[in-house]
């Protein structure tokens, strides 16, 4: 499979799904004009990668900040990834938030409590 790799701006976040490197990571803000339209070859990369997934997917997500539009669309994402997990393969999804950052913090153990992948916290302590 091509990975997808997307550059970062002040509005979209870097993207690296890269199959060979096992490398699935989500970084920045993601606060994009219209975040349906930046994550759906997201969620449809993800569907294919299904079909022949590795044998362990970790995914590390480490935003600085999303609007409302975005944290629907993440979880779009982690959907795909759920799939991955009740297929019977290793999914982990390691979470970051800076030190003092109890939203990000929140908004992490949320989507846990939703999906049923298993998730680590991790805080960035600068």
């Amino acid at each position: 499979m091509e990975p997808i790799i997307i550059e970062g701006t002040p509005k979209t976040p870097t993207v690296r799904f890269d199959t060979k490197e096992g490398v699935f990571e989500i970084k920045g803000r993601s606060i994009p004009e219209n975040s349906v339209e930046f994550y759906k070859p997201l969620v449809d990369w993800l569907n294919k990668y299904k079909q022949e997934p590795l044998p362990k997917t970790v995914v590390s997500i480490r935003l600085e900040y999303f609007n409302t539009s975005s944290s629907k669309c993440i979880l779009d994402v982690f959907k795909q990834l759920e799939a991955i997990h009740k297929a019977k393969n290793e999914v982990e999804v390691n979470w970051y938030y800076e030190e003092d950052d109890e939203d990000m913090l929140e908004a992490g153990e949320d989507y846990e409590s939703i999906i049923r992948v298993p998730f680590k916290m991790i805080e960035i302590v600068e």
